[in-house]
């Protein structure tokens, strides 16, 4: 159940799904499509760009649909439900934000144009001391007389930075605290950066960036200098309700494959989903994920229908709410499924180690909750 969706909306997310399912909807195909722990094909990726997928969000000056965030949301819901091995898209269209709010023309036809056409952006805030408290960064861009700006630092658990022609880079350039970060788009091959990817538990995803004197042109400058924070404020919240719609469909999907399981699944002389004791955890678990479906697309529609406006409570809360569900209907199904839960050879154990990590990044829930406290003027 999704509220208000035009027929061209419901035909482009029937699109999608169909796309995905003939592409990459066998376990053989995705592990055809990616090796050695990758999370992206960038064959698959190539071909809904070439469909025109990649631009649902985006505007049609840069080649994208001038779709909006309820159409983003679909797209990220059906491949993420699928199983499409896009990883570099969330990252992607995160940046796409920020660039299409405070780029300079020249940027906006790089970076936003390239995502339409299937490049792989990225965005590095966290260091190794500074997480959530993101005023606490260290990483520093300095300055010539030439315009020009040397960067010297760490950052850390930058996605698809490894796959990524940018990076969007917040560093700081004066003062401490909130004050004084900037924004700057350094290509991967930039001379003085190395990317060290980081060994996790979802495969290769993250990565370590090391900046020595590592030289940028003051073209390279997003938006204005010293009010990266603020820039980043302005976008964090569109992050979270993609995060959310994310991690919707990956709910989706181990609901779904939960409940195919409980009735083939036979002991006793029957399936073991007409057993009360599951039968009642699928209600209670349909029952919550059409809730979270409900919230994610309210708060898509509140985004379309007010641009501008950032929904701070409302985007936090569809991040909450669809991150912290997902990770538990994965525990759920892994319970269910018993050992065949826990096996490589099912997914349910793929999909919990997607879903456990989705409570950290892009702001952790304990993060969230504070956010909607604040709103209520706690």
């Amino acid at each position: 159940m999704t509220p208000d969706l035009t027929d061209e909306q419901r035909a482009f997310a029937s699109a999608v799904a169909e796309f995905c399912r003939r592409e990459a909807g066998t376990r053989e195909q995705r592990d055809a499509l990616v090796a050695g722990g990758e999370r992206h094909s960038d064959a698959l990726y190539r071909k809904m760009a070439a469909l025109g997928y990649l631009g649902a969000g985006l505007p049609e000056e840069y080649g994208g649909a001038g779709g909006g965030a309820v159409d983003l949301c679909l797209f990220l819901e059906e491949t993420a439900k699928a199983l499409a091995p896009i990883g570099g898209f969330a990252t992607s269209i995160i940046v796409a934000g920020a660039y299409e709010r405070f780029g300079s023309d020249e940027q906006k036809t790089t970076i936003l144009g390239g995502i339409v056409d299937g490049a792989v952006e990225s965005i590095s805030m966290s260091e190794p001391g500074a997480g959530s408290d993101v005023a606490a960064l260290t990483c520093r861009a300095t300055q010539r007389n030439d315009g020009s700006w040397v960067v010297n630092g760490q950052k850390t658990w930058c996605s698809n930075a490894h796959i990524a022609d940018h990076i969007l880079l917040v560093a700081r350039t004066s003062g401490s605290g909130h004050d004084g970060l900037t924004m700057f788009t350094v290509p991967t091959g930039t001379a003085g950066l190395a990317i060290h990817g980081i060994d996790t538990m979802g495969g290769k995803e993250v990565n370590d960036l090391y900046f020595t004197d590592c030289v940028l042109p003051a073209s390279a400058v997003v938006g204005e200098v010293g009010n990266g924070w603020r820039q980043l404020m302005a976008g964090l919240n569109f992050e979270r309700l993609v995060l959310a719609a994310l991690m919707l469909g990956t709910a989706e999907r181990a609901f779904d494959d939960a409940v195919a399981y409980v009735k083939q699944r036979t002991q006793f002389g029957r399936p073991i989903g007409t057993f009360q004791a599951l039968r009642h955890r699928i209600a209670d678990l349909a029952t919550e994920l059409t809730c979270v479906r409900l919230l994610v697309f309210q708060t898509a529609e509140l985004v379309d229908a007010n641009p501008g406006e950032l929904f701070p409570r409302e985007a936090s809360m569809a991040k909450l709410k669809a991150t912290e569900f997902a990770k538990t209907m994965a525990l759920e199904g892994m319970q269910m499924m018993g050992g065949y839960g826990y096996a490589t050879e099912y997914e349910m154990e793929r999909i919990l180690r997607a879903s456990v990590i989705s409570t950290v990044y892009g702001g952790t829930s304990e993060i969230q909750r504070d956010i909607i406290s604040k709103t209520y003027g706690l």
